[in-house]
């Protein structure tokens, strides 16, 4: 019985905090993280050399460092330049620009997978090499990348706990608090991974439908 009450008045409570932080997070991280890998992943394919080459640098680099790594940069590195940002703000730049780098390869992967001829048709009727790739070949390219940046969008729901480790309390941070306090760690972080697992299965089930709706036609067939 005292498990049960406790549970209900300090644990979910403090857990119902920390996983409204957590979506206030993964929300904008993901959206913007998308596009940014759209447009790294089409600078990388279609940018002139120097565009190409500051955008691998780009991916390299974020890509490279440790997510962690990143965040203590963004929260406590830039002082040191006179640029201060609030544990939120540093821990959704960090997870925007990670989520950018990796979607690029996907993005970049699919673009790459596309026959270059469409985009001389695209130009045989009109279209300037920019139309041509934003209304020819990037939705097909998006359509094929969708199985991978879905992929990095659970990443991103789980790596979100990393913003703790930056005085960012989400839904970990929280579950560390409590379980602190109580030393029940077992309790209440089972707690806590059943509501991350509870939060990528839907962002899963979603995905699925938006693939569903998507499908390039004629390949449906490959998708089971």
């Amino acid at each position: 019985m005292n498990e049960i009450l406790y549970i209900a008045n300090d644990v979910l409570p403090a857990l119902w905090r920390g996983l409204l932080v957590s979506l206030a997070l993964i929300a904008p991280s993901m959206v913007f993280g998308l596009m940014g890998g759209i447009l790294l992943g089409a600078a990388r394919v279609y940018g002139p050399s120097g565009v190409r080459s500051l955008s691998n640098g780009i991916v390299l680099v974020f890509r490279g460092f440790p997510l962690v790594i990143q965040l203590y940069i963004w929260y406590f590195g830039l002082p040191r330049i006179g640029i201060y940002l609030s544990p939120y703000t540093a821990s959704v730049l960090g997870f925007v620009f990670c989520s950018a780098a990796y979607h690029s390869e996907y993005i970049r992967g699919a673009l790459l997978s596309i026959r270059r001829g469409q985009l001389f048709a695209g130009q045989a009727i009109g279209l300037s090499s920019f139309q041509t790739i934003r209304y020819v070949i990037m939705p097909q390219a998006i359509r094929r990348a969708l199985p991978g940046c879905g992929n990095e969008i659970i990443y991103l729901i789980k790596y979100s706990s990393l913003a703790y480790m930056i005085t960012c309390i989400e839904l970990t941070g929280e579950g560390k608090i409590v379980a602190s306090a109580s030393f029940k760690y077992f309790e209440v972080f089972m707690i806590v991974g059943a509501i991350y697992l509870l939060l990528v299965s839907i962002a899963s089930h979603g995905l699925e439908m938006l693939e569903n709706r998507l499908v390039i036609p004629g390949f449906e067939r490959y998708r089971s």
